[in-house]
């Protein structure tokens, strides 16, 4: 699977990525490419467009990228779409998001700021990613075993 998307990315996109490569396929290629080269991209490379508008994994109705794959991969893992709400919050703006969300918008726009490029920001940010899905893991068994 080849995925293409706009370089310097933006807040989740990290967490996108990592589900992507951990949920749909365990080998993928990400192309980070400006904006106007993006279609011309997914034609030559036969890949799929990601994050950025008017494409199936994207923003539509209030709900993130984070969401498309979801529903697309139909990825029924409950911890990931208790994961969605915080990712949902910080990418999108809902009136009254998950408080985890500002934390995330406020680590991933760090991170944007302290990396070299796209790949080296997707590198140093699976761990902030991987933290926030045993999180919510952790969260949900909690929440079982209070019934």
């Amino acid at each position: 699977m080849i995925i293409v998307k706009l370089w310097r990315w933006q807040l989740s996109d990290v967490f996108r990525t990592l589900e992507v490569a951990t949920f749909v396929d365990s080998e993928p290629e990400f192309l980070f490419v400006p904006a106007e080269k993006v279609l011309d991209t997914v034609k030559e490379q036969n890949a799929i467009p990601f994050d950025v508008p008017n494409v199936e994994l994207g923003h539509h109705d209030g709900k993130c990228s984070f969401d498309a794959i979801l529903e697309k991969y139909n990825l029924e893992d409950i911890a990931l779409h208790e994961l969605a709400k915080i990712v949902r919050g910080a990418d999108t703006d809902p009136p009254d998001p998950p408080p985890e969300s500002i934390g995330l918008e406020a680590i991933a726009e760090g991170f944007r700021q302290i990396t070299k490029d796209d790949f080296d920001n997707m590198n140093k940010q699976f761990y902030i990613y991987d933290a926030l899905y045993a999180y919510c893991n952790s969260k949900l068994i909690k929440k079982i075993l209070k019934r």
